[in-house]
């Protein structure tokens, strides 16, 4: 089997691309998607619903759906990868396919192999990749800033962690992954959720354009706004008493998540850690060591279902398609601002 982790936030070209790739160097292979849901890494909303995802992802290729829960699809870059990671293992993935800038296997090995202490450099400000970098040219005379190469790292010591046979391989991005300016008709998905929230034609960029919703944490606002003002913050995930004070001292002064960050952001508090705290805030996630519990299916071809019928009793976690109460609530939430009625359909069951 072979393994890809993606946000498909949204599905654009490039994913349609990655997935072309993956099927011309495994044509025979089982692919499994670890699909991020309705909230992603870097503290936002999907414009997609995990729903929508999961179809458009069966319809172009993927055999089986599974979901990344919530409690590592919103922490760092280490966290979501173990959490993808132990999934992927206990399915049975003997590959991941990941999308690199460098398409250097051998160094992001290295790099990952390489133990950095980067605690002093977040406390003076420097964000993770940034902290990386300095960390790294000190050490072993490498550079590496890019955010899929990055991630990259993270899965390779997942695996590491893990002792897991899994064989990562690379795809050369086409690409920045943050460029804002759309190029060609393989943009990044940050160029595309601005064109998105301007409410301009994204149909060059993507294959399917009928699921998209122009929807971000903003919409959020009041509900984050509500919690903040009445709520013990230092109760949900990474957030700390200054933190918890900086949020509660700003909020009146505020009338957006953009402005919220800006007027609270510090050294040791970069936008993206703030960001996806206000995710933490607004979906309730407490303060404690997360363990994956079970598998969270969300679709399958019947090739998916034969392979899933295939493994079943070697999978040392239970396989869940019914939600369990978090799930169920995290989702709802999502869609207080959707408003999908298919969507909400589904929550009810």
């Amino acid at each position: 089997m072979v393994g890809i982790i993606c946000e498909y936030n949204p599905f654009h070209n490039g994913h349609l691309y990655h997935l072309k790739k993956v099927k011309e160097m495994f044509p025979n292979e089982i692919i499994a998607l670890v699909l991020i849901g309705n909230f992603v890494n870097r503290g936002d909303v999907s414009v997609i619903n995990k729903w929508d995802k999961t179809k458009l992802a069966l319809d172009y290729g993927v055999d089986l759906v599974v979901e990344l829960p919530f409690v590592f699809a919103t922490q760092s870059a280490d966290i979501y990868a173990y959490g993808a990671i132990s999934i992927l293992d206990n399915l049975k993935c003997d590959y991941l396919v990941f999308g690199s800038e460098s398409n250097d296997i051998d160094t992001l090995y290295k790099i990952a192999n390489t133990d950095v202490d980067i605690k002093n450099l977040l406390k003076q400000g420097y964000n993770y990749p940034k902290a990386i970098d300095i960390a790294l040219k000190e050490k072993i005379n490498i550079s590496i800033n890019t955010p899929n190469d990055l991630l990259g790292i993270s899965y390779i010591k997942a695996i590491k962690k893990l002792n897991s046979k899994i064989k990562p391989i690379t795809i050369k991005r086409t690409n920045n992954y943050h460029d804002s300016k759309v190029k060609g008709k393989i943009s990044s998905a940050t160029s595309i959720r601005k064109l998105i929230y301007e409410n301009k034609d994204i149909s060059k960029y993507v294959p399917n354009t009928n699921y998209i919703k122009n929807i971000n944490l903003n919409d959020f606002y009041l509900i984050i706004k509500y919690k903040i003002m009445t709520e013990d913050l230092t109760k949900y995930q990474d957030i700390d008493i200054s933190l918890n004070n900086l949020l509660k001292k700003n909020i009146l002064i505020s009338n957006s998540i953009e402005e919220l960050i800006n007027n609270v952001k510090r050294k040791n508090y970069t936008y993206n850690r703030i960001k996806r705290c206000l995710v933490h805030i607004l979906c309730c996630l407490d303060k404690k060591d997360y363990k994956l519990e079970h598998i969270r299916i969300l679709g399958f071809n019947n090739k998916g279902r034969q392979y899933l019928n295939k493994i079943k009793k070697e999978v040392n976690l239970p396989l869940f398609i019914k939600y369990d109460k978090y799930e169920l609530l995290v989702d709802n939430i999502y869609n207080l601002i959707s408003k999908d009625t298919n969507f909400k359909s589904i929550l009810k069951k």
